[in-house]
């Protein structure tokens, strides 16, 4: 499990980028780089990284499901995720 405190960091750039989007794409389609500069480095979008919502682990993330792959198969077996079965050919 990742630490609470990696946990927390994320999810307050995730509100910073949220809380700027708007100001940024503005700024952006104006032209006005200086302006955008001063502005915070945790509103940028692209310092997110994606992490598990159950463990936080930021490696092996599955997209579609927010989770890791770890916690991904033992949803998977324990019946967890609608419309998820194990393959078998």
């Amino acid at each position: 499990m990742a630490k609470e405190s990696m946990k927390a960091r994320e999810r307050k750039r995730a509100e910073m980028v949220e809380k700027f989007a708007e100001k940024r794409a503005r700024l952006k389609s104006e032209g006005d780089f200086q302006a955008l500069a001063r502005l915070p480095k945790n509103g940028s979008k692209v310092r997110l990284h994606n992490r598990c919502s159950i463990t936080g682990r930021p490696k092996g993330y599955m997209r579609d499901f927010g989770i890791s792959r770890i916690q991904f198969r033992e949803m998977a077996n324990a019946g967890l995720i609608p419309g998820v079965r194990k393959a078998s050919w």
